[in-house]
């Protein structure tokens, strides 16, 4: 996995520390998760709250104790997702929660995973300053995600999962800021 744009690892967390902090506020999140080869579809709506985590915070001490790393404070910089799910179509709730990001030159620790309540380590790279991709593995999938803020507004997001080289689920979002 390489960048579009070579860059030094001091350069990229710094970087993705300026994607993280215009990525600050609150967001009502519009998805549609594709499973595949059936093409089931599933509409979800979230109100997601993002915060910017400085070096040394609380969240990401525990970050960097959660993945047993030698340094408590090697965590540059992060960003915590707070979110409240719904069925789009029903209204029904369908969870809550909250996950934090702590970045260290190239890779991206998290508390947890999308399917798995574990620790879990992604590579990530920025395409441009409004383009972060993202790439996750555990328990035998693949997570590809790229996240892109257009304008001060709106982002867009797709996750592609992926299980034995196979694509099992593509989830497309669109995420307007609320102001």
């Amino acid at each position: 996995m390489t960048a579009l744009i070579q860059q030094n690892p001091s350069d990229l967390a710094s970087q993705v520390a300026e994607y993280f902090r215009r990525s600050v506020g609150n967001w009502h999140s519009e998805r549609r998760y594709y499973t595949l080869p059936e093409g089931d579809t599933q509409e979800v709506a979230s109100e997601i709250t993002i915060e910017f985590l400085d070096q040394g915070c609380p969240d990401l001490i525990n970050i960097a104790q959660l993945h047993e790393l030698e340094d408590s404070i090697i965590l540059t910089c992060g960003s915590k997702v707070n979110w409240k799910s719904s069925n789009s179509v029903s209204g029904k709730k369908l969870s809550k929660g909250a996950t934090v990001f702590g970045v260290s030159e190239t890779l991206l620790y998290r508390d947890q995973g999308f399917m798995t309540p574990k620790p879990v380590v992604a590579q990530y790279y920025l395409v441009d300053a409004n383009t972060l991709c993202l790439r996750t593995e555990y328990n035998g999938s693949v997570f590809e995600e790229e996240i892109k803020l257009v304008g001060q507004r709106y982002r867009t997001r797709q996750t592609i999962i992926s299980r034995a080289g196979e694509q099992t689920m593509i989830g497309q979002y669109l995420e307007k800021r609320i102001e």
